[in-house]
């Protein structure tokens, strides 16, 4: 007669590909029921997003039939519970992860990733938010078709808090829902920092299991205010193949990783890839260049999470206010899911085997 312990015996055998332990040692077995042969239990994923998932599913079936026998069956449910090294933090309470979004040169498509890839990990089954921290040049607004929203201000106990607007399953937050969208910021850097830590903390995010922070391009005191403010996750550099944005995505790049800094590089995402005409999907053009994100990632030892084409679909969602990704069959929308299930993929390993990053201190 097969027991409850059996079952976890055999399941002992499973090890998550990315933890490198097994998933009864992981806490992943749950709600474990058996009635005669026929056995049924949840496996919680550490992501929705999880790239892995029917790996993981086809090696509990494998080892159940080989431990327990080839007659009896099994009901495999699978979840995600997204993991968070956030715990008890009084800024973002409810918030799992905070990833920082950055680039070293702007053009190369940072607001257009970063929207797709919310909407990726949002269409996965994650709660998903964006703060666009480029005061002085927001886009988040227009490509969600949103620019004419304003956030709702209600009190929450004494105090006025903002709404954030949510599009598309997607809670957001940008200076372009709070000022004319035909009107400049110009506005000094103490003004633009304390409008970040505004959005920060002055913002009812509720639960989430990622923000993305849609950096301004280079290295300014926005930069500096948010991981002043908030323990970052993680960072994700965006950059295009050409060697003037790989120069400045080092430099991006090398500022997570200073000592005093040490935020966690999740890996690189590099856009504008490569031309794939639509009436000949299966051709690739490398017309800014080829393998320059794989390079820069193999230099600094960071995973690579995709490599996004050039496609017209991806600049007509942005300017039409619906990103691609809306659209889950194009090519397009594939390269951002894949991205998306590498970041929260990487996002898993760091909080499995690195401690929380600590708000940079300044004397």
């Amino acid at each position: 007669m097969i027991k409850e312990e059996n079952v976890l015996a055999a399941l002992s055998h499973v090890e998550e590909p990315d933890l490198k332990k097994d998933l009864v040692t992981l806490n992943m077995i749950k709600d474990v029921v058996v009635n005669g042969s026929d056995i049924k239990f949840t496996v919680v994923l550490t992501t929705p997003a999880c790239p892995l998932k029917e790996v993981i599913r086809q090696r509990c079936m494998d080892a159940l039939h080989e431990h327990l026998g080839k007659d009896i069956t099994v009901d495999i449910h699978m979840s995600a519970e997204v993991t968070s090294i956030r715990n008890n933090s009084p800024q973002l309470p409810g918030v799992k992860n905070i990833i920082a979004i950055s680039s070293g040169k702007g053009g190369v498509g940072k607001s257009t990733v970063t929207a797709n890839l919310a909407i990726a990990l949002k269409n996965s089954g994650a709660k998903v938010g964006i703060i666009d921290a480029d005061i002085f040049g927001p886009s988040i607004p227009l490509m969600f078709g949103a620019e004419d929203v304003q956030p709702l201000i209600t009190q929450k106990d004494g105090k006025n808090m903002i709404h954030p607007v949510n599009q598309f399953g997607i809670k957001m937050i940008s200076i372009g829902f709070l000022t004319p969208k035909d009107n400049a910021v110009v506005w000094r850097g103490p003004m633009a920092s304390q409008a970040l830590r505004q959005f920060l903390g002055d913002v009812d995010w509720g639960d989430l299991d990622y923000l993305l922070i849609d950096l301004p391009p280079g290295t300014s005191d926005i930069h500096l205010s948010l991981v002043q403010t908030v323990p970052v996750t993680g960072a994700v550099v965006v950059t295009t193949p050409q060697k003037v944005a790989l120069a400045d995505a080092t430099k991006g790049l090398a500022m997570f990783k200073q000592p005093q800094i040490n935020v966690p590089i999740l890996g690189i995402i590099e856009n504008m890839a490569y031309f794939t005409p639509e009436e000949l999907p299966e051709n690739k053009y490398y017309i800014f260049g080829k393998d320059g994100g794989k390079e820069l990632a193999q230099k600094f030892a960071v995973p690579l999470l995709g490599e996004i084409p050039i496609v017209q679909g991806i600049r007509e969602g942005g300017d039409e206010g619906r990103p691609v990704m809306m659209d889950e069959n194009s090519i397009s929308a594939e390269a951002f899911k894949e991205a998306a299930e590498n970041l929260a993929q990487q996002l898993a390993i760091r909080n499995a085997a690195q401690p929380a990053t600590e708000r940079v201190q300044v004397a």
